[in-house]
């Protein structure tokens, strides 16, 4: 457990109008998101089989929660990491077309967390995803579609204001594109984590491009499963957070693996045992259609915007004691 408390913290909006402030940030973004990237919402599964592949792998240590169903004998089942592979197969499976896509709201236990004041066992995000064509799996693309989802941010942050004007986080008006390599090669000496800090807080938001494969040195700067995004073509959006004064990471995204793509990560993660289960076939056999596609954090996209201290503020999930104490004593309200 590791907890960052700011100094003489205080929220500017009780707990009852916080409630408001999410309902509000969740609706209004999620439309206005969906309009900007011509994405259509759809229902999506809470759990999925595992013998499917269709479930995130993470770093491919995390274990999901998995149970069994009385009325599906003795097939595993899994609570879902993030609906990356999902998303790819309802594409094709509800037949959107060229420059279409999905979003859904995306529920998943993450019970392996390291919790923290950005980190809970419950995610919430909204997962999305959508069809390009091939010769668009490109960096420009990724960029495109980068600033896309950083205008619709920017719009939240006016919209926040003119309702909530006491407690909106102000954001830099640009967002900057740099990648993992160019980190290390500027900062050998640090971890990744104090380079991401580094640079987020001198550009003030980032897209740090380039994450799951080896860097120069052999280390590589984050995980990242092997088999949903391009490693080449991926990236996190990052603000730097005065609050906590360090980076918040509001978005992981990416063009997705081609049949390429995917033989060479899996035989890095050796991992290519995958490569038999259904859906990585059907990446293989180009089944499912080129998608670019990513999450992004419901809770950190209103902490971000609320200014608040901890995740826990704006979701309702579960906290050691001992981190509930010390949030209590520094006027962090958890939910």
């Amino acid at each position: 457990m590791h907890l960052i408390v700011p100094k003489s913290y205080e929220p500017k909006l009780s707990v009852r109008e916080t409630q408001d402030a999410i309902r509000y940030i969740r609706e209004t973004f999620q439309d206005e998101f969906g309009k900007q990237l011509n994405l259509s919402r759809l229902s999506a599964p809470m759990f999925v089989e595992k013998k499917t592949g269709l479930n995130d792998n993470l770093n491919g240590i995390e274990k999901p929660v998995s149970f069994t169903m009385k009325d599906m004998g003795d097939s595993t089942i899994e609570i879902v990491h993030s609906l990356a592979k999902w998303k790819r197969v309802a594409l094709k499976r509800y037949g959107f077309k060229l420059g279409e896509g999905l979003y859904t709201n995306m529920n998943a236990i993450r019970k392996d967390e390291d919790l923290d004041n950005y980190h809970s066992a419950y995610v919430d995000q909204w997962d999305w995803e959508k069809v390009i064509r091939k010769e668009d799996r490109n960096l420009e693309t990724l960029k495109a579609t980068v600033k896309q989802i950083f205008k619709v941010i920017k719009h939240m942050e006016h919209e926040v204001w003119y309702k909530f004007p006491q407690s909106v986080h102000h954001l830099p008006d640009e967002i900057h594109f740099v990648t993992t390599q160019e980190l290390e090669d500027r900062w050998p000496d640090m971890t990744p984590r104090e380079r991401e800090n580094a640079i987020t807080k001198e550009l003030g938001c980032v897209f740090l491009m380039k994450i799951g494969g080896a860097m120069k040195s052999g280390k590589r700067h984050d995980g990242r499963a092997p088999d949903y995004d391009d490693w080449d073509l991926n990236g996190d959006i990052m603000f730097w957070y005065e609050p906590l004064d360090q980076a918040i990471e509001i978005s992981s995204m990416g063009i997705r693996v081609d049949s390429e793509s995917l033989q060479r990560q899996l035989k890095i993660a050796d991992a290519e045992d995958r490569l038999s289960l259904p859906y990585h076939q059907m990446v293989l056999n180009e089944e499912v259609p080129f998608t670019i596609g990513g999450g992004i954090g419901q809770s950190r996209l209103c902490m971000l915007l609320l200014g608040k201290a901890h995740v826990g503020e704006v979701q309702a999930a579960l906290w050691p004691q001992e981190m509930i104490d010390q949030c209590e004593a520094h006027n962090i309200h958890l939910l």
